[in-house]
């Protein structure tokens, strides 16, 4: 047994590695938060099941991808934070389908089913890993995930390996009814058809785009907040412009703010950046500013998407 939570919960024995006091900053893309009382790294999936199904329910579990849209906050997270290997990143395909670990990357998911002639073109500008995109229903160009999956494995809270139909993960914009504490491990997806040569092309012109229209190669966290309108339970988006949540924050005369060394981006609005030095504190704070602005300016209320998670510095320890 390993010495628990604050010294008194003893934690359960692994095959992976567990480590404690592991800071978070270099594992999230905006380089800022504290540590995590326990990091895990599971060498497999009966590692991580038996490991939970031992683990003290009041010590609390969380699953962390690449941290591509995350703010971990000054004091850090309690309890155990899940992070899947390169063992949970393998990719495989048939004829109509693509199955991949929760650890493989968007991007990667992408250009191996263009390979095989599949089309999943829309995760190729997704920042992230396939885990975290089953979890927040990611998606771009008016598709999502939840429009392709078929089948989802998660290791449950108690350690349970469970497989859920696409019915059963309760899809939302920007979300799922995937329970707390459970961590995401597979997922299989229906695919159309395509010409691969077609497929890549499109998703160079998908990065063109993005290159060209959003911060790209600075401490970002990828869209901050949702679009406040026209989107259906599942994410299908119209094209009411003004509703987007980078127009709103534009109208509000937020574009360029800076708080600290945290900042508005000048490219996009919808985007908060690390402009160097920056702590979670003054980027959270710049996002509720933002929010104020926006409510002040046009009686809407942005809702975060970016996932906060943790306590304040000053709230370590008490």
């Amino acid at each position: 047994m390993n010495e628990g939570v604050n010294g008194a919960v003893a934690l359960p024995a692994c095959r992976g590695k567990l480590t404690a006091g592991r800071p978070l900053s270099n594992l999230t893309w905006l380089r800022v938060g504290g540590p995590a009382e326990w990091l895990f790294q599971p060498k497999d999936i009966d590692d991580l099941a038996e490991f939970l199904r031992n683990l003290d329910r009041r010590i609390p579990v969380f699953a962390l991808g690449v941290g591509s849209n995350l703010i971990v906050r000054d004091g850090g997270l309690s309890g155990v934070v899940v992070r899947l290997g390169s063992r949970f990143g393998r990719i495989d395909t048939d004829g109509t389908s693509l199955r991949a670990g929760a650890a493989a990357l968007d991007s990667r998911v992408a250009i191996r089913a263009a390979e095989s002639g599949l089309d999943l073109t829309f995760l190729r500008t997704i920042p992230g890993t396939l885990g975290g995109a089953v979890r927040m229903n990611a998606g771009c160009y008016g598709k999502y995930v939840a429009d392709f999956c078929r089948e989802v494995v998660m290791v449950d809270r108690s350690g349970k390996v469970e497989r859920l139909r696409n019915r059963d993960v309760g899809f939302s914009y920007r979300g799922s009814s995937l329970p707390p504490g459970s961590v995401v491990v597979e997922a299989t997806l229906e695919c159309p058809r395509s010409d691969p040569a077609e497929l890549f092309s499109r998703m160079e012109a998908q990065l063109a785009y993005r290159n060209e229209t959003q911060p790209t190669g600075i401490r970002t966290a990828g869209s901050t907040f949702r679009n406040p309108s026209g989107l259906s339970s599942t994410g299908q988006s119209d094209t009411d412009h003004s509703m987007k949540a980078w127009k709103l924050i534009d109208d509000a005369g937020m574009r360029g703010a800076r708080l600290g060394n945290a900042c508005v981006s000048d490219k996009h609005p919808n985007f908060l950046v690390n402009a160097g030095g920056a702590t979670a504190t003054e980027i959270e704070k710049l996002g509720e500013t933002v929010r104020a602005r926006v409510l002040e300016n046009s009686g809407i209320e942005l809702q975060w998407e970016i996932l906060r998670v943790g306590s304040k510095a000053c709230e370590q320890g008490n």
